[in-house]
């Protein structure tokens, strides 16, 4: 699950014809490449291709936005797979099967911005 909030940052990144978003991370299921707190920058509508990190709508409840690592994609839509299968709570493709609705593609995480060592 993620939050999300308008992105008010540089006008040549809302000019390509898709419109940025952030989410903050919640959740162990993207470790090791995202953890809890980690802020993202998300391009709506942007060119998913196998191995991006995307955001999507969860099938059951499309209220519901999630972090996932994009797989292929078949007729049905997107295999989204979470990186840490062993992550409590974790739900993806291998739940409730391909997802049509991609939301964007992360382009880049921006906070926090050096990640300490546990």
């Amino acid at each position: 699950m993620v939050h999300n909030r308008p992105y008010s940052g540089p006008e040549r990144l809302r000019s390509r014809g898709s419109t940025p978003m952030r989410v903050r991370v919640e959740g162990d299921s993207m470790r090791p490449a995202l953890v809890p707190g980690d802020w993202l920058l998300v391009r709506r509508g942007a060119t998913v291709r196998p191995g991006d990190i995307v955001v999507a709508r969860l099938p059951d409840d499309p209220d519901q936005l999630i972090v996932k690592r994009a797989q292929w994609h078949g007729a049905d839509g997107w295999w989204l797979e979470s990186d840490n299968q062993r992550a409590g709570g974790r739900r993806d493709s291998w739940d409730f099967g391909p997802v049509a609705d991609i939301v964007g593609r992360v382009v880049l995480r921006y906070w926090p911005l050096v990640r300490r060592r546990v």
